[in-house]
């Protein structure tokens, strides 16, 4: 079943075979912004429409605000890409120039994010679906957990095989949207055509009648702070670095050039369009919208869009509400390829569990993309797939990133500024660390409108979780240090143990025991003693006769257990042998049964892993297990057994995907 899921496993020298062009890697990593256009044009109208149908007439405004920011932002992150290609994006721009603590402060708001990209991507994929099939919209919840594991299956096959699969509903979606808004302004304004939209007709009930002006201010500041969700996405390129074929960096920050014209023309398109139709959307449509009829459902910007320029039941309507609703479901691919990268370099740095920085079969990070996918799950079910429930919790954590990251750059050129000489290059990094700065000074801004505007709306819960992340990141670090500590050989040469003492535990006189008794004696240990526990008189009688009869060259040492206790007699034994002299070794022979059927585990060995978990924790005692294989072994197929045992992960690069793993 893995074999069919994942496809045959890769040699880790096949990983520069997994690198992307850019036609690939833009589908890849800017499926997540491309696809924002989807549901950022909601957000902006629903939030509008809480003051009536008047307040529709500022969505354009809204949006070329929004377009603004993320020029800004597509140009300060262009600077990012040449200064730090090695993938560590935002993560290693703050923690190289602002300090570790503001690494992982951008790590943990970067994590949290990638985890809403996959929740809200996939909800608004169902929405949108749910537009055109009913039945859709009726079991959103099962279809998002549905969508989110075919992405994880695609993913663990490998980068480029996703990105090839995802290549096509990319650039169809850009085609069919850009197509669509030319197609809607080509009928207004060259054939002079009156489009409505379904909505059009419809009458707004505005929350509150009278706004005054810091009411709507207000409305407006949250209204910006819902359309740039279109933002989310963009940092990825940025973490995806080592992903692009060579020139990584060049080509790298033509890929964000093009993801940024095509979101901002598209973004911009569709509410233009929207407000020319007199399109209407609002939050709650049963409340808000007033003498509508009584059997109405509110489908969603594109689709209204489409309904108006292509007509009701065409096949184009459908065109635009698959196509959307797929790039949505895959704009949760940008997440897969940074969550698991990113997750890769925190766990070297020793900020998260080492088993995410293994790879997979397929030279995936397979741990850190299935524990996104779990993580993207919880959060599906536990807001039921609402988009707009969901949404207030999203574009926190991406702009806290922003931020911190513009900062971190600006230190990096005053450092630079302060090395250099060459009045070129002296001139070409104060171009950059302008462009830096005012992407600093307008995510700042954006940042503060979205935690004043969206805080008490569920952005509080994206807060909390970050710092939950946050420091469980630092108790990670903590720990892996405290282990480092410890186990740094000092300078002077290990000092040999005085004596070492063989036990060998004995519950029956049967082959093992002879075995494990033969292996004692081979290691010549300064005392070799075979012990059992005396449970049941009558059985340790008959042991004992039966140890003198075959004359087994080990002193057989009997302690009495009168509450039919194994573990502690046995622990209390090898206490002893070290009371004298801490300086000696006790070394523990176990026999152990070889079974080769699942359900003889459960017949075997069940005290031995007891009393070998337990002796681990003794000092100076070491644990040796002696098997013995049954006849049952020979039903195993042992040339599968060793290909499970032997295709293990390989280990990730540290910094650039082009050296060969450690």
């Amino acid at each position: 079943m893995k074999r069919l899921l994942l496809g045959r496993p890769f040699r880790s020298d096949r990983l520069k075979h997994t690198l992307l062009p850019k036609r690939i890697a833009l589908p890849v990593f800017a499926s997540d912004a491309l696809s924002s256009v989807a549901y950022a044009p909601d957000e902006i109208l629903l939030t509008l429409s809480i003051a009536g149908a008047t307040s529709l007439l500022v969505s354009p405004w809204i949006g070329l605000a929004v377009a603004v920011v993320m020029l800004t932002v597509v140009a300060s992150y262009r600077q990012n890409v040449h200064a730090y290609p090695s993938g560590g994006g935002d993560y290693e721009v703050a923690s190289v120039n602002l300090g570790p603590r503001f690494g992982v402060a951008v790590a943990s708001a970067l994590l949290v994010d990638y985890v809403l990209t996959v929740a809200v991507s996939t909800a608004s994929g169902v929405a949108n679906l749910g537009s055109v099939l009913p039945w859709v919209a009726t079991h959103k919840v099962a279809i998002a957990i549905i969508a989110i594991a075919l992405l994880t299956a695609l993913n663990l096959r490998g980068i480029r095989e996703s990105g090839s699969a995802f290549a096509i509903p990319t650039y169809g979606f850009m085609i069919v949207m850009i197509g669509m808004i030319l197609t809607g302004f080509f009928k207004i304004f060259i054939l002079g055509d009156d489009l409505r939209a379904p909505s059009a007709g419809l009458q707004i009930a505005a929350e509150q009648v009278h706004l005054n002006q810091w009411a709507m201010a207000f409305l407006l500041l949250r209204t910006f702070s819902s359309g740039c969700a279109a933002l989310t996405g963009v940092e990825a390129i940025s973490n995806g670095v080592p992903a692009f074929k060579e020139p990584k960096s060049k080509n790298a920050a033509t890929t964000l050039l093009l993801l940024g014209s095509i979101s901002i023309t598209m973004l911009l398109g569709i509410i233009l369009l929207a407000r020319k139709t007199g399109l209407q959307f609002v939050e709650d449509p049963a409340r808000q919208i007033i003498g509508g009829p009584h059997d109405y459902v509110q489908k969603t910007v594109t689709t209204q869009l489409g309904e108006t320029v292509f007509g009701s039941g065409s096949i184009m309507l459908y065109v635009v509400a698959v196509i959307t609703a797929l790039i949505l479901f895959l704009a949760a691919n940008t997440a897969f390829n940074g969550f698991p990268v990113l997750g890769s370099i925190l766990a070297q740095d020793r900020y998260l569990p080492r088993q995410l920085h293994t790879r997979g079969d397929r030279l995936a990070f397979s741990n850190g993309i299935i524990l996104l996918a779990l993580a993207a799950m919880v959060l599906i079910i536990g807001f039921q797939g609402e988009v707009t429930r969901l949404i207030q919790l999203y574009i926190v954590g991406v702009f806290v990133s922003f931020t911190l990251s513009q900062a971190g750059m600006i230190r990096h050129w005053n450092r630079l500024l302060r090395t250099v000489r060459d009045k070129s290059t002296r001139s070409r990094m104060i171009r950059s660390r302008t462009i830096n700065m005012i992407g600093l000074s307008m995510t700042g801004a954006v940042l503060v409108v979205v935690l004043i505007t969206k805080f008490l709306l569920g952005a509080y819960i994206a807060i909390i979780a970050m710092i939950v992340i946050y420091f469980l990141m630092v108790g990670i670090k903590k720990h892996y240090d405290t282990v480092a500590r410890e186990l740094t050989p000092s300078e002077d040469r290990p000092v040999l143990p005085s004596r070492n003492h063989a036990v060998v535990l004995v519950s029956k006189v049967h082959r093992p025991t002879l075995r494990a008794v033969a292996y004692a004696q081979a290691t010549r240990p300064d005392s070799l003693t075979a012990l059992t526990v005396n449970v049941d008189d009558h059985d340790t009688r008959a042991l004992q006769a039966e140890w003198e009869r075959r004359g087994i060259p080990a002193p057989l040492t009997v302690v009495d257990s009168p509450y039919r206790e194994i573990t502690r007699p046995i622990l209390d034994f090898v206490r002893s042998k070290r009371r004298d002299s801490p300086r000696d070794v006790v070394t523990v022979f176990i026999p152990e049964y070889v079974v080769g059927r699942w359900w003889e585990h459960l017949l075997h060995n069940q005290s031995a892993l007891r009393l070998k978990g337990r002796l681990l924790f003794e000092p100076g005692v070491m644990v040796t297990s002696v098997p013995w294989q049954l006849s049952s072994i020979d039903d195993v197929d042992i040339a599968k057994l060793d290909a499970a045992f032997t295709r293990g992960p390989q280990r990730g690069p540290r910094r650039t995907q082009e050296t060969p793993p450690e």
